[in-house]
């Protein structure tokens, strides 16, 4: 009871579901979820932190940056609720609006927008 409490609490937040709904396309850096939001590297990371806790997400370092995924190990519930959460979020104009930018943002990148060579 719980783990689905927990589930729904993580779920009650309108940035964790912007950030969902972000990583629903595909892994994401820190930095693209900070530009794509325009919130301060502290408030996503916080988000995030809550959505691995949570067996959301999963995250993976690579030098300093992070990067986050969707679980694919999510329990029945979950497998459940993700479909229908990425459907309608879809439909929201904030959730499109930051898809836009997402989609702008891998257009006119040629490299890990993320590495400061």
């Amino acid at each position: 009871m719980k783990n689905t409490a927990r589930l729904f609490k993580s779920l009650s937040d309108e940035t964790r579901l912007r950030l969902l709904a972000l990583l629903a396309h595909g892994e994401l850096c820190v930095c693209d979820l900070m530009a794509i939001l325009d919130l301060p590297q502290s408030t996503v990371s916080r988000h995030l932190a809550y959505l691995r806790n949570s067996g959301l997400v999963l995250d993976r370092r690579e030098g300093v940056w992070m990067y986050y995924r969707l679980s694919a190990a999510a329990s029945p519930l979950e497998q459940d609720l993700l479909p229908l959460l990425e459907t309608r979020l879809s439909e929201l104009t904030q959730a499109r609006r930051d898809l836009e930018i997402l989609r702008r943002r891998r257009q006119v990148r040629t490299e890990d927008p993320c590495r400061q060579d």
